[in-house]
């Protein structure tokens, strides 16, 4: 059997390659490789070292879980491990987060997958959901935006923050192309009702403000948020490279009294 029948490491990286819009050219110069031989390994006539297989993936903007897959395919061991969060090695990760869910009161705070499926939260988080819609049917944020019965109901400028969470969607999946679960998800928003077909495509709004600010309409009070997303820098287990914790601020003093307030209850 030839290398090239027993190894599929050469087609995933060219697959790779071509969704980074990169020449054999580009990405030898910037893993610092011969172009002659990042052609045999991507013809399965050369076996790349993990070495190589590294430097590959580091060039191509990898993530973890795709790092790990590309070692696989290569024949080797994945090289970083997948640990459930509340497994003991993860206590560390764990206080951090816990610390910052707590540290947003009263205000709401999230943490996230990549999938932007809601692992946990802080209690001013579901406070507020109960006072806008009393608790959402979704574990899932982009579904709880886009689900008209849902928080899409009470969101004033719906079009301005759907279309901001669908350029997020397309950006995940630029930089995982073969993340299914994520298309998938964008397949699912896609298809509510009042979706621009435009939003299939990968666009940027011209003109949009330097930072969104999502509008809540509930009873004719009005309410005003922005965000911030947390991620840990220099991951090395792939749980982590993957969690999000979006923390929500008030936008005017009003919607932080309506924060304050709900705290008391």
């Amino acid at each position: 059997m030839s290398l090239m029948a027993s190894s599929p490491a050469g087609a995933l990286l060219r697959e790779w390659r071509a969704t980074r819009r990169m020449s054999q050219l580009d990405l030898a110069l910037e893993a610092g490789v011969s172009t002659r031989h990042l052609s045999c390994v991507e013809t399965g006539k050369s076996q790349p070292s993990r070495e190589m297989i590294a430097r590959l993936a580091g060039a191509l903007t990898m993530p973890l879980r795709d790092l790990n897959a590309l070692l696989i395919a290569a024949g080797y061991a994945p090289g970083y491990p997948e640990t459930a969060l509340r497994k003991p090695e993860l206590a560390q990760v764990r206080g951090a987060i816990d610390l910052i869910l707590k540290h947003q009161e009263p205000y709401p705070a999230f943490l996230l997958d990549r999938h932007w499926d809601i692992l946990e939260t802080n209690r001013a988080a579901v406070a507020m959901s109960g006072f806008l819609i009393g608790g959402s049917a979704h574990s899932n944020m982009m579904l709880q935006f886009f689900d008209p019965d849902d928080l899409r109901r009470v969101v004033a400028n719906w079009e301005e923050v759907a279309g901001n969470l669908i350029r997020h969607l397309h950006d995940a999946i630029a930089a995982s192309p073969f993340d299914t679960k994520s298309r998938e998800l964008l397949d699912k928003v896609l298809q509510y009702p009042g979706v621009p077909s435009r939003w299939r495509a990968h666009e940027y709004s011209a003109g949009s403000p330097p930072l969104l600010t999502v509008k809540f309409c509930k009873d004719e009070r009005h309410l005003r948020f922005f965000s911030t997303i947390t991620t840990f820098g220099t991951a090395k287990d792939v749980t982590i490279e993957e969690l999000m914790i979006e923390c929500v601020f008030p936008g005017d003093e009003a919607t932080a009294a309506q924060c304050r307030d709900l705290a008391l209850v």
